[in-house]
């Protein structure tokens, strides 16, 4: 084996890829712009499987010859296309969205944490302390919930701050949220 071939392969292939680049940056930034704020916002599942599969095109439209940068740019535009298309049925239509994206969990409840939430959503005693501690609390008892939002955040609140709890109604179970 060359030893120069690991470094420098031809002189058209690392134009090509010199170019492939320069387009298919500014296009990803074009059609991520297009896409909106939502695109680039902190990532749920089907967020996150376009994001894995957009990198791979743009790897692929920079250092595979054989996909022509009109290609890649086809692949990006339809990838970014269906994921606007998942977060607008999710938005418009509620059975989908209860299908695209998993309800937030109370994981602690009034300084008690509950074991079977965090058994079923995989999360350990130690992860719920270093969110609250992260949040500048040293004691459970200071916590009113912390909940497992959907996007994987985990949203510490505090007794001082808990206030009418309306922002917690659709997770809280009680006798005055039941019906």
């Amino acid at each position: 084996m060359d030893m120069m071939q690991v470094f420098f392969n031809n002189g058209p292939g690392l134009l090509r890829t010199i170019v492939a680049a320069v387009f298919a940056y500014v296009s990803m930034i074009l059609v991520l712009r297009v896409a909106g704020k939502h695109a680039l916002s902190k990532l749920h599942v089907f967020d996150y499987i376009v994001t894995v599969a957009l990198g791979s095109t743009l790897a692929n439209i920079l250092l595979n010859e054989d996909v022509a940068l009109a290609e890649g740019l086809v692949a990006t535009v339809m990838l970014v296309g269906m994921q606007w298309l998942v977060a607008k049925g999710a938005v418009s239509y509620e059975p989908w969205r209860k299908f695209i994206r998993s309800a937030p969990q109370v994981l602690l409840r009034h300084g008690e944490l509950d074991a079977e939430a965090m058994l079923s959503e995989r999360v350990t005693e130690v992860e719920v302390d270093i969110a609250i501690r992260m949040c500048g609390f040293g004691d459970r008892s200071m916590i009113a919930y912390v909940v497992l939002e959907s996007d994987g955040t985990l949203s510490v609140i505090s007794n001082d701050l808990v206030g009418d709890e309306s922002a917690l109604r659709t997770l809280i179970v009680g006798p005055e949220n039941d019906g």
